[in-house]
């Protein structure tokens, strides 16, 4: 049953994100993302606020290249009682060809009876040359993830990626931080 409530909050949360921008100059993305090198794991080290994962303390996303072309996703929220909820779902471009802005749909029953309202922004905004650090975005700036391939980040690395949502025009005094391993619950073994 949570698993069946989190991706029908997902799905509605995703189908806000697809809406148009009132803003007329949309985030930049990056001009290209060789998905071969994106597939694996990725940990969110900050995002803005979201109704479907408000009850993540940590979260983490892992893509897979298919035959097809599109990605399968597998996010993972750990809540601070320390258990997992799990989204998947299949991410593809948006444009043809075009690997920089994609549409992200979950698996679960709102998508299937209504995937036009189901599809969320997933815009490339940044990646570095190692492919080990990344800024996802929508169109209305309201949604914001800072990646890495590590669950923890230097300073710096941390300053670059604020400095570089701040010059997208992203508010990242709203980001949420990811809770540190101690402040999660232990799961009570019998």
């Amino acid at each position: 049953m949570m698993r069946l409530c989190v991706g029908l909050l997902a799905s509605l949360l995703l189908a806000g994100c697809a809406g148009s921008s009132n803003d007329p100059v949309e985030p930049k993305t990056v001009d290209h993302v060789d998905l071969k090198r994106y597939q694996g794991t990725w940990y969110e080290v900050a995002r803005m606020p979201m109704f479907f994962q408000r009850n993540c303390a940590q979260s983490e996303a892992r893509y897979a290249l298919k035959p097809d072309g599109n990605i399968s996703v597998t996010n993972r929220c750990r809540t601070l009682e320390g258990k997992w909820e799990i989204a998947t779902g299949t991410a593809s471009p948006q444009v043809p060809g075009k690997t920089d802005k994609l549409w992200v749909v979950f698996d679960n029953w709102f998508s299937n009876a209504l995937p036009s309202l189901a599809k969320g922004n997933y815009w490339v905004l940044y990646v570095d040359d190692g492919y080990k650090t990344a800024l996802v975005g929508n169109p209305d700036r309201k949604y914001l993830w800072l990646l890495s391939r590590t669950a923890h980040v230097s300073e710096a690395t941390k300053e670059e990626l604020l400095s570089r949502a701040q010059q997208q025009g992203y508010d990242t005094t709203k980001l949420i931080w990811r809770a540190e391993d101690s402040a999660i619950a232990k799961p009570v073994i019998n």
